[in-house]
């Protein structure tokens, strides 16, 4: 609120000079093109970040669905993995053996999924560069 009461102060004591002479219309038309530009690129990140959470709802999805899969496929009286030293940290770490073992899965699916997204979306704006280039 203090930040728009500011900026509109600082918008009221602003007293512009206008005057009939061309290079007041370029230099306005100038400052319209950056406003119409700044506006356009903050619609391409909007758009961005909504088409990222999408991705990141999707990667969830398919993430929870192949975890829940695992799990439910693997025996549950039986730990995935057993240690032969009997030290409380791995009695816990092989009776929670099935938990740790999803979680770590479902992480790494996501990890991957994401840097594949991402690798995809620089290589398609490299194209959109090297075209704007030529």
């Amino acid at each position: 609120m203090d930040k728009d009461k500011a900026l509109e102060e600082l918008f009221l004591t602003q007293k512009p000079h206008f005057s009939d002479k061309a290079d007041f219309m370029a230099a306005l038309t100038k400052r319209l093109d950056a406003v119409e530009y700044i506006k356009q690129q903050q619609e391409a990140t909007i758009r961005r970040y909504k088409m990222m959470m999408v991705a990141a709802f999707v990667v969830g999805v398919i993430s929870g669905s192949a975890s829940i899969a695992y799990m439910l496929s693997t025996p549950t009286d039986m730990p995935l993995f057993t240690f032969h030293v009997q030290t409380e940290f791995f009695l816990w770490l092989s009776a929670n053996s099935r938990v740790l073992t999803a979680t770590a899965l479902s992480l790494l699916m996501t990890l991957g999924i994401f840097s594949i997204i991402s690798n995809v979306q620089d290589i398609l704006r490299m194209r959109v560069c090297l075209r704007a280039k030529k």
